[in-house]
């Protein structure tokens, strides 16, 4: 017996059609100029890409984006003179040519000849790059989660929406075909009802940071650039680059980090239905560091035909199904098992209805996700993981974190996105941003 993916009803249901007939006019965003117009590209255009954040995830995407013989990247940028080094050695060897380099991302949004941004930032400064450049008619690749709080992924949602852009976000598993063949075994019912559905993540790979100093920025970096709209701070060297995860102001710990690209699978098999209450526990139990996120947590969610569960634990590899992390969907017939190395079918010993199956691991899913998006880009078609999709998973792994940081069990009301019972925890739904930072459509708490 084989798990059998209907292409056309997989397609349907993934794509959601749409015009992108743009009659923009020109707008003044502090002292910025951006023109509110994008280049009609055709089928055997090349897309021009302007990298924004040249870490390890945007030099990573943009070798990707290159095993397509349509992209060209003009121009990277990043706060670090060090990172824009490394990425124009990157382009001059998958492009052949030497692109532009600029530290503020607005130059790049300035550009006439770019007609896409690759946003890979720290999360909080996943909005304006994506808000903005939306305005200025790009489309844009983001990466995950969507943005440092559910209040900045509807100012993006909304841009995208009026500027009539496409926006990918980059939680690649929505493009891969093992992933989607497992959702459809699971909406087809051979598990039975399906309850309780989890998602872990186990790393032993992650370790104490310790706690260096506070010192001067390193040399070529922009560090006010850096911190943007976030708080000022002095510089600590744990708070930058990749461990920037761990620090509150910039994002949401393994909750956001990695919770955002296992929820997705759960999401997208159980239907688009926003949860009603959360509650969360967990704390730092193991890390003896500076950092500030949970290495411990357990988060579970009401929703209204199911309970989700997400749990993460640190410097520990054996997890649920003897599996590091994965996915689990719970039902009545029998459970189905899922992760990067592949997908087990386990059958209610009471039940003899389901039969138990293994099957491999499929190929790696963000060329495929890639290429969704700079498809979309010329036929003007919604992305697999367009911001509806993107900000709905964003906001259930954001409410896991509220929950946990308020030690309360939270209600959510979806159709206004607050939550309805506490006002402490409301205002974690945004964000304020430092001056003389602001970004178009964003809700602050009071």
């Amino acid at each position: 017996m084989a798990l059998v993916m209907s292409t056309n009803k997989t397609s349907r249901r993934m794509f959601v059609r749409q015009s992108a007939t743009l009659a923009l006019g020109t707008k003044i965003l502090g002292g910025l100029v951006v023109a509110n117009k994008g280049r009609v590209i055709g089928a055997n255009d090349r897309i021009r890409i302007g990298l924004i954040g040249c870490g390890g995830m945007g030099k990573g995407d943009l070798a990707v984006f290159y095993q397509n013989a349509d992209v060209e990247c003009p121009v990277v940028c990043d706060v670090d003179d060090k990172q824009i080094a490394a990425a124009i050695k990157l382009v001059e060897e998958k492009g052949g040519k030497t692109p532009s380099a600029v530290k503020d991302f607005r130059r790049v949004i300035e550009m006439k000849d770019i007609d896409a941004l690759l946003v890979a930032t720290p999360d909080h400064w996943h909005a304006l790059p994506t808000v903005l450049g939306c305005e200025a008619g790009k489309d844009v690749y983001v990466e995950k989660p969507l943005a440092l709080t559910i209040a900045e992924g509807r100012a993006m949602l909304e841009a995208a929406k009026q500027h009539r852009r496409i926006v990918q976000m980059g939680a690649q598993r929505r493009s891969s075909p093992s992933y989607a063949q497992a959702v459809e075994f699971v909406q087809s019912g051979k598990l039975g009802k399906v309850g309780l559905v989890r998602a872990w993540a186990y790393l032993d790979w992650i370790k104490p940071i310790g706690s260096p100093p506070d010192s001067d920025p390193p040399a070529g970096v922009d560090y006010d650039l850096w911190l943007g709209p976030a708080p000022k701070r002095p510089f600590n060297p744990n708070r930058f680059h990749f461990n920037f995860r761990w620090f509150w102001d910039y994002a949401g710990g393994l909750m956001t980090d990695w919770g955002v690209h296992l929820i997705q699978v759960l999401l997208w098999a159980m239907g688009p239905e926003p949860p009603k209450a959360v509650m969360s526990s967990g704390g730092k139990y193991v890390l003896v560091d500076n950092s500030e996120t949970p290495d411990t947590q357990i988060t579970v969610y009401e929703f209204p035909s199911y309970t989700l569960v997400w749990e993460h634990k640190v410097g520990v590899g054996l997890g649920l199904y003897n599996r590091p992390w994965g996915m689990s969907f719970t039902g009545t017939e029998g459970t189905l098992v899922i992760n990067d190395s592949g997908c087990e079918v386990l059958r209610e010993p009471s039940r003899d209805s389901l039969e138990p199956m293994k099957f491999p691991p499929g190929p790696d899913p963000r060329p495929a996700h890639i290429r969704n998006f700079l498809d979309c880009v010329k036929s003007r078609q919604q992305p697999v993981e367009n911001l509806e999709v993107g900000h709905h998973i964003s906001t259930v792994a954001h409410l896991g974190n509220i929950a946990l940081r308020t030690g309360k069990r939270i209600e959510w009301d979806h159709t206004s996105e607050r939550i309805k019972n506490d006002p402490e925890a409301d205002r974690l739904v945004s964000v304020r941003y430092r001056q003389p930072w602001k970004l178009p459509y964003l809700k602050e708490r009071a």
